[in-house]
């Protein structure tokens, strides 16, 4: 059944967590991330473990009970180790460069595209790869799909911006 929502969250020491009014907030030097708990799910904060407890044994509970630990896993580990996605971009003439808060991809199109950071996300770039981090793994997912999305790669050639650890499944050309 719930095998993952039984299980306790290990908090290391030098992350805070409270929890009022079902809003969990979850701090450290690194930063402060919150999120409202919903449902019939509640959260128990001994020493260094959370605990989330469902509030009955009913499917759509049992669920919830295993998506808010693994949110609020995400959010324990955000702040004190933080996460990063990279993205690679492969073509001829395929360019990108970081302006401030910026991404300037020059990826085939006859303009090149600015894409704005969201706020929490930082990039760093070497060569053709482009590196995001955060502390906030669902918005940092978003941002890289949303650059991905920008131009997917192709199956032919390869060309276009895939993540590093991606794997491509290739096709042959036509045949006479």
């Amino acid at each position: 059944m719930a095998r993952i929502g039984k299980k306790p969250i290990q908090v290391p020491d030098k992350v805070k967590v409270s929890y009022t009014d079902r809003c969990i907030t979850v701090s450290s030097d690194k930063g402060v991330l919150s999120r409202t708990v919903q449902g019939d799910v509640d959260l128990e904060i001994k020493e260094d473990h959370i605990h989330v407890v469902a509030g009955s044994e009913n499917r759509k509970v049992l669920a919830l009970q295993g998506l808010y630990r693994s949110l609020v896993n995400n959010m324990v580990q955000g702040v004190s180790t933080g996460f990063s996605r990279s993205l690679e971009i492969n073509g001829i003439g395929y360019r990108v460069e970081l302006n401030g808060q910026t991404v300037v991809l020059n990826i085939g199109y006859s303009h090149p595209i600015n894409f704005e950071l969201p706020d929490g996300v930082t990039a760093k770039v070497e060569k053709n790869v482009l590196t995001l981090a955060s502390i906030d793994k669902e918005l940092l997912g978003q941002t890289a799909a949303s650059i991905r999305k920008l131009r997917p790669p192709e199956p032919y050639k390869g060309r276009g911006i895939k993540y590093t650890d991606e794997h491509i499944q290739r096709k042959a050309g036509k045949t006479k």
